[in-house]
């Protein structure tokens, strides 16, 4: 499994806790100086994140959302503990990152959602946001971004989280590959034009990213078209794709020849070779067309890279390619462009099941077992 960038992560131990600010996190009644009944683990494992969530709004200098101040709520008993140890000392101000790590994870925790805390850190975030379009939309974000899950029946975990408009976040919802893969085919076939707002184009694009971490059948993954690529951080569950992101960002920087003839010398077989020539000269020349410019052109590069997998003749040997290698092969030779420094951005393995740990996938990205809706 590849990762788009280097993992990173910033521990967050947690911070001793006097008797004083015990009491204010609710473990002993001052009235009658006795512990509370015995809570059920599922309550009390939410009220103990609550507290350390409200902690950590006070370790930054931050007051918590209005609707949780109400006196029985474990955040505004983390924030008053937090405050007492802290107190309103000036500090730096919490940078954006921040404050989004706060607001993921009380987004979380009010909806009973797994929050994987070792590896999904502010300086994780730091690292999605470098994004100037919504890869759905393709419209500028300026202030207006959403960061949530790609998976939805996976929590809150590095490698499953991406930046996209407020409005394509809504319309995605809890749509994955299947489903918004089939939007997209009915949408094309009319008469109707959009759902949610979105045209089939853009479903095609919310279909390829949620592809990307849905484990699927090699033959599937090695059919379907790249038209958006992976945003930075994703982990990608099926190596024919991070084959094809990788070749396919050989394009959008100068030098790019160079690089696919050495990426070329790694394929086994002279018919290999011939056909992965093939498919270079189908999706070359859309990035030639354009040359190389600004940073505007360069996410115009972008998007002449994406859409250049709607035409027939990309996928027709893109295909051919790809279903003569599998998924090992596909793997290997990731790694070792990776290994011969053939990559533009760095790709890190993760190995099973550290993959996915955190992501709850056993528990439908719920912190308990959620039972499931009635109809």
């Amino acid at each position: 499994m590849a990762q788009i960038a280097a993992a990173a992560s910033i521990a967050h131990p947690g911070s001793p806790v006097s008797a004083a600010q015990l009491e204010l996190a609710g473990f002993v009644d001052p009235a009658t100086g006795t512990a509370p009944a015995a809570e059920p683990a599922a309550a009390r494992c939410s009220n103990d994140l609550g507290f350390e969530l409200g902690f950590d709004h006070a370790r930054h200098g931050l007051t918590p959302p209005v609707a949780h101040l109400s006196h029985q709520s474990p955040l505004l008993q983390g924030w008053q503990a937090g405050m007492a140890t802290f107190g309103r000392r000036p500090g730096p101000r919490p940078s954006r990152a921040t404050k989004l790590w706060l607001a993921l994870r009380l987004h979380a925790w009010q909806r009973g959602r797994a929050f994987e805390e070792v590896e999904l850190t502010p300086n994780h975030l730091q690292q999605l946001l470098g994004v100037s379009h919504c890869p759905i939309l393709r419209c500028p974000l300026g202030e207006q971004i959403s960061v949530d899950r790609v998976r939805d029946d996976a929590g809150y975990a590095a490698g499953n989280l991406a930046v996209m408009s407020p409005g394509a976040n809504a319309a995605k919802a809890r749509h994955g590959w299947a489903s918004a893969s089939e939007l997209a085919r009915s949408l094309s076939q009319g008469p109707i034009r959009s759902v949610a707002g979105l045209d089939a184009a853009q479903w095609q694009r919310v279909a390829v990213l949620c592809s990307f971490v849905t484990e699927l059948p090699h033959e599937e993954a090695a059919q379907i078209p790249l038209h958006v690529l992976p945003p930075n951080r994703l982990r990608l569950f099926n190596p024919i794709q991070a084959l094809q992101a990788l070749i396919t960002r050989q394009l959008a920087t100068p030098g790019w020849s160079a690089r696919l003839a050495r990426l070329e010398a790694l394929l086994h077989g002279e018919a290999l070779r011939a056909d992965f020539n093939r498919f270079v000269l189908a999706l070359a020349p859309r990035v030639l067309q354009l040359g190389q410019g600004t940073l505007t052109e360069a996410q115009q590069i972008r998007w002449a890279l994406e859409d250049a997998w709607s035409q027939p003749l990309v996928m027709k040997r893109w295909t051919r390619l790809a279903l003569q290698l599998s998924a090992a092969q596909a793997e290997q030779l990731v790694q070792r462009a990776a290994a011969k420094q053939l990559c533009p951005v760095h790709v890190q393995r993760h190995a099973q099941p550290r993959a996915t740990e955190g992501w709850a996938l056993d528990r439908g990205g719920y912190r308990t077992h959620h039972p499931q809706p009635t109809h």
